[in-house]
């Protein structure tokens, strides 16, 4: 078996290989290779590259700086330098393995630092995970090149996780959780295998259910995807006793990714011992299979890598019909294809089919249709990888044709339905999917394909399909033009394209848009010339004499007989040869149709409107785009004959038409000998009559006069774009015209075409670009025998090494040209624009558009040299620097690297003379700005304001290449790279992606350089005196503008914006005028700007009260919010960072040895390092000021209130952890506490709840790692040890005596968080101790701060505290709640003095709690709350005082409870036993478990109040109330029959409850844990029912019960209903629930009583409940028509839902029951059957159509109907109406398709 399938594998990877398609081989050193791949790259570019030495020496300079960096703990500066490390990565130069390791170890660690900014920390994730690299082809290392350790990436992850209760109010959304998990998810393959025993010891016995959402992502993030057996039983076992989609999502994404890495079995990189077994199904048992795939139902989206990469032919092929055709309902033996996985994905597929159609399109659409797409990319990456000989995939478990054959079959039918879906993110995703089988399988595809395609373009009336095909074809594009893939597709090029041509339709948008896409994506393949046998060698549009015609090969031309017939019939190479040849004849009438279509489509375009002056709307724009990349494509791959008459039919319209209208579009052919001279005469004609001779600086309607000149400017700003060594033949016509046009076009549509056009001829003089984009190389484009059969070569594909990119390079010539230019026309426009700046008060509207279209040309011409002159070292004059803290070597340099700059060399005169020029355009440019700066009246100057700005921005950012224009580049490169691959391992491509994917390279070049660039003192005159003062101007428009430019430019140049902050902080001081203050805050305001000088920022912020314009209020209240994210204790410890770091520095060292001994600069590191202590010092000091300078303007009796609130969220944010805040701040914050201002006083309490956590934390943590990540331990807290887990609970539940423990001298403990001890235990435990004697011990920082809090609280603190708290709220609160920030308040005030002033609050309460004024009540709840908490380490004599008070007054509190503050009052039980131990609160324990449980009295209010009370203890104290739940358990299952809804809601409730915290497999170890999941069936005992006595007893009574029910309308009081009302509550509470698990085994034995409640119409909220509950949940069936009618919709549910994992004898005894109901005594119970029957069959049951159709004809030709009268009448009406039925069942089965055997049925026989 094993060698007929190497067989077939070697076959049909010749045959891939032959169609076009090959795959990387692994053979080489990856080093070597990397080598190779940056050789495929310097290779395609037109200038030399630095060699791998050279870019060696700057990865080593880099690194360098990074190590300086690191050593001396300067992170921001080091995150600059992560930057130009990966400007060094895309570059793409080869890195040895060792350094990349240890470069990743480097930023691991990192990652790993304490108290790092939150940004910072994401960027170097980020760099950490392009330095491994995304497995697309090969990873770029492997575990045995790395090893990283993942208990210190823990244990900064834990404190994030688990955050400390009080902390964890002022983290806010930091996303640090998920940044560490996406670390450890990129990093997992490292984590050393050996240590997978120790991640689930210290991981499992810390997940609860309360803890498993944030547990799962753990498990699946850190556990190395090697030794399987060791965590997967556990894994499933877990996975199965939880009720969660996020956790299925979570693991199925885990075990596609182990699939995929073990799909080589023991034999893959894992090897022996690491590797995964193959099992029954992959790597998967068949149970383990079963639940794989039924969780799987619910998550489609992550199955396809399962699916895929657990396919092998591992069983008996199963055939297509059932086993025995005689016997309707027997299931067939085998598997589809030999696969069980794709078996089971054939289930799939089939059971979900009907749902693909449009007609049933929902929101499952999308993730059916993402499905098939995902499945056929991981099927086509599988495949190409198994092609290779370093494929480590036993041969016996790969794909084979015959899987991938069944696999398309199976995929086809749903994708070419979804299809034509109504969403556009579906049809993409379908088209994907059909792409790729296509190219997989074209035979099964490409036939059904063109069936539709022509189907969908010849119909007119439907658009949608015409689109859908449309786009269809162009993904498929390479499979219609390649012989060498699918040889029939091509003699369908020429009838497809002519039918698509009625699709570029002004009236319909999207049509032409796909329309022109398909003609793009077709004629990229394939050049556009007549091979027929009437082929010519004369231009179409001349005569030629017969005996001259071209010699072409005319063996075996005649066209085979009977194509007609069958037009998608595979014939011969040589017959579809003969057939395509043929059908190139009519390229040439398609062509001309073609252009003769778009020039009627720009006759009928709209006229030119809008505010921007475009033509038509948004669609018309796109359209126009679309058309001109069209014809771009088209006409560069047209013959000589056909380019010919194409052109002479353009320029006899160009010269007979002027539209107005197409203006804009018209101008696109690359031809300038024909049209130049034309329009050179046309436009020097029209400007010598007046045309473009009005004034004007601002957009306009066309005047009808210009519309002859801007239609000829049109042409020729087209044809001058391309072509440059054209232009140099007419280099003195276009310098001549170039300067008429500037001259002459005045008003604004003309100067604007001039510049478009200047800017045109430089870009195409100065650029580097490819200037061949032909679908083959230029050498094989010219050669003869090409021209006569290029047929044989359409839809070509290239590797890299063999495409020969055509560039252009400007020639001496051309430089020449551009100088002249400058020279001629530039310096001229130059002279006069300097000319009017010097004389600006004498400005009318002529001088104005003079300056205006003088500046724009100027502008434009630097706008088409980007790359023209490249930049030489500057002179900075202004480092800003702090030279005390600062180093100038660190600062970040840009990488210099050859980028294709035409002018490099500084002594060349060439680059002197063009320096110059750019230099006075950045002199003129200023001149300008300054003199209109001093124009009085300034709004009529504000066009040539504007102008100004633009120029100024051109001068900054007009250099390389601008970051949004690389981003297109690379968007656009990849995707023509992936339209024509199936996988990233297929070397093959187009070559016009090839020739992008240099032109990108090329382009990162020039990208590098325009980053990190120094700026000279005329850089900085523009940037400080004239952009930022733009920037502060009166007007908006141009406010807006300059802001724009400024933060463009700040991000290129180095230290731009601490440059020109003095300035703008300047103007927000008081005096200067509002526009001034608006537009420098939004400069500040700009993420972007990140002010150093942050307490200017701040203090600048806190002043701008005096401006009282509400717009510049709202900016200071938006800004001061978003600048909170950048005040914290953790940006602070960043820039004065002093802590050891031995992580970093052993990595260092690693480091150290990659590389040279020059890499360390010792003298500079020595001084970094000297300079960190100042720095950090420094910081320190300006933190100080800030919270100085800030406090001072909060206290000013001045300040208004809410820049008071503001300064209080800004002093928050300077508190830290590593100092103490200063007395007088936290005085400050006390006294806010009693402000009327209900936001200020929220703060106020925060804040001093912060100050006093980070207060404790400081006194407890010995070491800075305690500090920072949440390890100190309290000085009240002990370990001890758990040695006995039962007799440790045992001794949780009993009650603690402290008096009795002092007599007998025992330390008795307190467990406050019980996290532990669900799955399994952890070895020691934190505990309290009862009586404790010691203290915490103050520094004399700390006791000053408490001393400046206590000498705010008075006699009057308190009372006036709880009248402030008895407000009404003015924040609308859907239901009535305790305010955490009070509670918390009050709880830090109780810790922090140990209860000295209960004797000032407890009077103060007392009224509030009996008042009849909700809102006093809940001011009295939140009190007591925090009194409560906050005793926890109170004297034992304080404690029992308050306890003496309050428990007496227990009773009271709740008599008096009403219904609108019950709810405070279960809120203050909530808060106060939740996450602590109910023994510190004893009498309140007591006090609940005493209370008596009424279930039949008067008062539904009184007895919910007492319920509601018990289900908030069981809830708080969770597994502590074990030891009492079996007596409450019976108490509610006694009391199931109570009169009132609420009680029964609160009885189900409660029970869930209890099933939940009852629920402990509590193993002792985690050994056993482990060993219990891989040997017991139910280790995690999900199945034993934990109410089955009480169950089993009312199902005993049940019967009863239903026979004493009441008669209507009294039936809803029958025992019978209340009863079971109560447990279908119970059951879908509880179903609904994470523990669903553990209410099963009494769901199923209450199934027969579910049913039977089902039937009962007399009791509508009974039977709707157990419908409901029977939806989710198994059935039986029982003898009552009416359940029957009940269950069958449940069936379908439940059939649908375990459809894979239903046994072939469960189907045989469904579909046994279903043609049972068939022929049942009520109408109803047919009729449903018949619709569940069309469900079963149309999901699983298909082979078995024929046997039940010959079944139900045979019973309904046996029946012979009586006379009504007949007593046998009714039994055969009922034998016919379910054979009739049973035929409508098979017809409804195929709702959108005619089955060959569905016409028989109507044919009368």
């Amino acid at each position: 078996m094993s060698l007929d399938i190497s067989g077939l594998i070697s076959e049909f990877a010749e045959q891939f290989s032959s169609a076009g398609f090959s795959v990387y081989m692994d053979e080489e050193d990856t080093y070597e290779k990397q080598k190779a791949t940056l050789q495929t790259y310097i290779d395609s570019l037109p200038y030399e590259c630095e060699s791998i030495d050279v870019m060696q020496a700057k990865l080593e300079y880099i690194v360098g700086k990074l190590i300086v960096c690191a050593k001396s703990k300067n992170w921001l500066v080091l995150t600059t330098w992560d930057a130009i490390l990966q400007c060094w990565l895309q570059m793409r130069y080869p890195m040895t393995t060792s350094t990349r390791a240890a470069l990743v170890r480097f930023y691991y660690e990192l990652c790993l630092l304490p108290g790092i900014e939150v940004r910072v920390i994401r960027s170097w994730a980020d760099m950490l995970y392009r330095l491994l690299g995304s497995k697309t082809v090969k990873r770029k290392l492997e575990a045995t090149d790395l090893q990283l350790p993942w208990k210190p990436l823990w244990d900064v992850l834990y404190k994030e996780l688990f955050p400390k209760s009080r902390l964890a109010e002022f983290q806010g959304n930091r996303n640090l959780n998920n940044i560490l998990l996406y670390v450890a998810e990129s990093c997992k393959r490292y984590f050393p295998a050996t240590d997978i025993p120790d991640m689930l010891e210290t991981f499992l016995p810390i997940l609860t259910p309360d803890t498993t959402l944030t547990m799962i992502p753990v498990l699946t993030s850190f556990l190395p995807p090697t030794h399987t057996h060791i965590y997967l039983p556990v894994i499933f076992r877990i996975w199965e006793a939880f009720n969660s989609h996020i956790m299925d999502d979570r693991f199925l994404e885990f075990a596609g990714i182990l699939a995929e890495e073990h799909v080589a079995g023991k034999e893959g990189l894992a090897g022996e011992e690491g590797g995964a077994a193959w099992k029954d199904i992959g790597i998967w048992t068949q149970e383990e299979w079963l639940m794989l795939v039924s969780k799987g139902i619910e998550s489609l989206c992550f199955l396809a890598k399962l699916f895929v990469y657990s396919m092998a032919l591992d069983g008996p092929i199963r055939g297509d019909s059932a086993s025995t055709p005689g016997s309707p309902n027997s299931q067939p033996m085998g598997y589809l294809a030999g696969s069980k996985a794709l078996d089971s994905l054939g289930k799939l597929i089939t059971s979900t089919e009907s749902f693909f159609h449009p007609s049933n399109s929902g929101h499952w659409t999308f993730t059916l249709t993402n499905l098939l797409q995902r499945l056929t990319v991981e099927f086509a990456d599988r495949w190409l990888e198994e092609q290779q000989p370093s494929c480590k995939t036993p041969v016996a478990h790969r794909l084979t044709p015959s899987l991938r054959r069944a696999f398309v079959d199976v995929l086809r039918t749903p994708a070419f339905l979804a299809m034509f879906s109504k969403d556009s993110f579906s049809i993409s995703m379908a088209q994907g999917a059909l792409r790729t089988m296509a190219l997989l399988e074209p035979t099964l595809i490409m036939p059904e394909l063109f069936e539709r395609a022509y189907g969908g373009l010849e119909v007119v009336n439907e658009t949608h399909r015409t689109t859908a095909v449309l786009k269809m074809l162009s993904g498929i594009s390479l499979l219609l033009v390649s012989e060498m893939i699918w040889r029939p597709g091509q003699k369908h090029l020429l009838p497809l394209l002519e039918l698509c041509l009625p699709g570029i339709d002004l009236n319909d948008p999207n049509k032409t848009v796909c329309a022109t896409l398909f003609i793009v994506s077709t004629m990229q393949h394939v050049k556009v010339g007549d091979l027929s046998m009437h082929h010519s060698g004369f231009a179409l549009s001349g005569d030629a004499p017969g005996e001259e015609l071209m010699e072409v090969d005319t063996e075996d031309t005649h066209i085979p007989e009977g194509v007609e017939m069958s037009p998608f019939v595979s014939l011969s190479k040589r017959e579809e040869r003969t057939l395509v040849r043929e059908s190139t004849a009519g390229f040439a009438d398609w062509v001309t149709s073609l252009f003769r279509r778009v020039l009627a489509l720009y006759e009928n375009l709209p006229e030119e409107g809008g505010k921007k002056k475009t033509t038509g709307g948004k669609s018309e724009e796109t359209v126009l785009k679309s058309i001109k990349s069209m014809l771009d494509v088209v006409t560069l791959h047209l013959s000589d004959q056909l380019f010919d008459l194409v052109l002479n039919l353009v320029f006899d319209y160009a010269a007979t038409n002027a539209k107005s209208n197409a203006i804009r579009a018209f101008g696109q052919l690359k031809t300038l000998d024909k049209f130049l001279p034309s329009c050179i005469s046309r436009i020097q004609e029209e400007l010598k009559y007046g045309a473009s001779s009005i004034r004007t600086t601002s957009t306009h309607d066309l005047v009808p006069s210009n519309t002859t000149l801007h239609w000829n400017m049109s042409i020729l700003r087209g044809c001058l774009a391309y072509g440059a060594h054209a232009l140099l033949k007419h280099k003195e016509d276009i310098i001549n015209l170039l300067s008429l046009l500037l001259n002459k076009t005045k008003n604004e549509r003309g100067y604007t075409g001039t510049a478009a056009i200047v800017t045109r001829v430089m870009h195409a003089l100065s650029g580097v670009y490819p200037s061949d984009n032909r679908f083959v190389n230029e050498d094989v484009w010219n050669q003869p025998e090409f021209n006569e059969s290029h047929n044989t070569q359409w839809g070509r594909l290239y590797e890299a090494k063999d495409v020969k990119v055509e560039w252009h390079i400007p020639s001496t010539e051309e430089v020449q040209f551009i100088l002249d230019i400058l020279d001629r026309v530039a310096a001229p426009a130059l002279d006069k624009i300097e000319t009017l700046a010097r004389s600006t008060q004498h400005w009318d509207e002529v001088v104005r558009n003079d300056f205006c279209r003088y500046l724009l040309f100027v502008r434009s011409i630097w706008s088409g040299l980007p790359s023209f002159l490249k930049e030489g070292p500057k002179d900075v004059v202004h480092p800003c620097l702090d030279p005390e803290i600062e180093l100038e070597e660190l600062i970040v340099d840009h990488i210099d690297v050859k980028a294709g700059f035409i002018l490099t060399d500084l002594n060349d005169p060439c680059y002197q003379q063009a320096l110059q020029h750019r230099i006075r355009f950045g002199n003129v440019t200023h001149l300008a700005a300054v003199a209109l700066r001093q124009i009085q009246g300034g709004e009529d100057h504000l066009d040539a304001v504007v102008a100004v700005v633009k120029a100024i921005d051109t001068y900054f950012l007009d250099y390389g290449m601008s970051r949004a224009d690389f981003i297109t580049l690379q968007k656009n490169f990849a995707q023509s790279r992936e339209v024509n691959r199936v996988s990233a391992r297929q070397k093959e491509n187009s070559r016009i992606a090839w020739v992008k994917r240099a032109q990108v390279y090329h382009c990162g070049q020039l990208y590098i350089h325009a980053l990190y660039r120094r700026r000279s003192s005329l850089d900085n005159t523009l940037l400080k005196e004239d952009l930022a003062e733009l920037c502060l101007s009166p007007h908006t428009r141009v406010r807006r503008l300059a802001q724009n430019v400024l933060h463009s430019a700040c991000g290129p140049y180095v230290r731009a914006t601490r440059y020109i902050l003095p300035s703008i902080f300047n103007a927000l001081s008081k005096g200067n005028d509002p526009d001034r203050i608006k537009g420098a805050l939004y400069v500040l305001g700009n993420k972007g700007t990140e002010p150093p000088l942050r307490r200017q920022y701040l203090v600048a912020l806190l002043e701008c009260q005096h401006e009282g314009k509400p717009s510049i209020q709202k900016l200071v209240t938006t800004f001061s919010t978003e600048c909170l994210i950048h005040l914290g204790e953790e940006v602070i410890r960043t820039s004065s960072y002093t802590a050891p770091t031995p992580g970093i520095e052993s990595s260092i060292r690693t480091l150290e040895e990659e590389f040279s001994p020059a890499i360390i600069d010792s003298e500079l590191t020595k001084v970094a390092v000297e300079c960190a202590a100042k720095r950090a010092k420094r910081c320190l000091e300006e933190s100080d000021k800030t919270v100085r300078s800030i406090l001072e303007i909060a206290c000013r009796p001045t300040t208004h209130w809410r820049y008071v609130h503001m300064a209080m969220k800004f002093l928050m944010g300077f508190l830290r952890r590593d100092a103490v805040a200063p007395p007088e701040l936290v005085r400050f914050f006390m006294e806010q506490t009693l402000s009327p201002q209900s936001g200020i006083r929220t703060s106020a309490e925060q804040a001093i709840v912060k100050t006093a956590v980070l207060m404790k934390i400081r006194a407890y943590a010995k070491t800075d790692d305690e500090l920072w990540l949440c390890k100190w331990q309290s000085p009240f807290a002990k370990t001890i040890s758990i040695n006995n887990p039962p007799a440790f609970l045992e001794q949780l539940y009993q009650p603690i005596n402290e008096n009795l423990l002092l007599m007998r001298f025992i330390s008795g403990f307190y467990v406050d968080l019980l996290d532990t001890g669900f799955l399994a235990w952890t070895k020691t435990i934190k505990c309290y101790p009862v009586n404790l004697t010691n203290s915490v011990s103050w520094d004399l920082a700390s006791r000053q701060c408490l001393q400046a809090m206590r000498s705010c609280i008075g006699k009057g603190y308190f009372t006036q505290l709880a009248t402030l708290w008895s407000q009404e709220s003015s924040k609308a609160s859907g239901s009535p709640h305790l305010h955490a920030e009070n509670v918390i308040f009050m709880i830090t005030l109780a810790k922090l003095f140990n209860g000295e002033h209960m004797h000032l609050i407890l009077p103060i309460v007392e009224p509030l709690m009996i008042d009849a004024y909700k809102f006093k009540q809940a001011a009295a709840a939140e009190i007591l709350t925090g009194l409560l908490r906050g005793s926890k380490h109170w004297p034992k004599q304080t404690r029992e005082e308050l306890w003496s008070w309050l428990t007496p007054r227990f009773n009271v509190i709740f008599t008096q409870a009403k219904p609108d503050t019950v709810s405070y009052w279960t809120s203050f039980l909530e808060h106060t036993l939740l996450n602590l131990d109910p023994r510190r609160f004893q009498p309140l324990v007591d006090w609940i478990l005493s209370l008596h449980l009424d279930f039949q009295g008067d008062s539904a209010f009184s007895m919910t109040k007492a319920l509601n009370v018990i289900v908030v203890f069981i809830d708080s104290v969770g597994v502590r109330f074990n030891g009492v739940s079996e007596i409450y358990a019976s108490i509610f299952f006694d009391n199931a029959d109570s009169n009132y809804a609420e009680i029964r809601t609160s009885i189900s409730n409660a029970l869930c409850l209890i099933a939940k915290y009852q629920w402990r497999p509590a193993y002792p170890s985690v050994d056993a844990l482990l060993a219990a999941c891989a040997e017991s069936p139910d280790p995690l005992r999900i199945r034993q029912g934990f109410f089955s006595y009480h169950v089993q007893s009312i199902i005993d009574n049940l019967p009863k019960w239903k026979d004493e029910r009441f008669s209507p309308p009294r039936v809803s009081q029958s025992r019978y209903d209340k009863v079971g009302l109560t447990m279908l509550l119970w059951l879908w509470v509880s179903l609904h629930s994470p523990e669903a698990c553990l209410v099963r085994p009494h769901a199923m034995a209450l199934l027969p009583e579910l049913l039977s409640m089902s039937e009962l119409s007399d009791n509508p909220e009974l039977q709707k409940y157990s419908s409901a509950v029977l939806r989710v949940i198994y059935l039986e069936f029982f003898y009552s028509w009416r359940i029957r009618l009940h269950a069958l919709p449940a069936l379908v549910v439940f059939f649908y839902r375990n459809l894979l994992t239903i046994s072939s004898n469960g189907v045989v005894k469904i579909m046994d029951v279903l043609l049972d109901c068939l022929s049942d005594e009520n109408v109803e119970v047919r009729e449903m059957s018949s619709k569940t029957l069309a469900g079963v069959v149309r999901c699983s049951q298909r082979q078995n159509i024929i046997p039940l159709k010959n079944r139900f004809i045979s019973l309904a030709r046996s029946v012979k109907l009586p006379s009504r009268t007949h007593h046998d009448y009714g039994e055969s009406l009922r034998k016919l109406h379910s054979a009739i039925l049973g035929l409508c069942a098979l017809i409804e089965s195929f709702p959108y398709s005619v089955e060959p055997w569905m016409p028989s049925l109507t044919e009368g026989q």
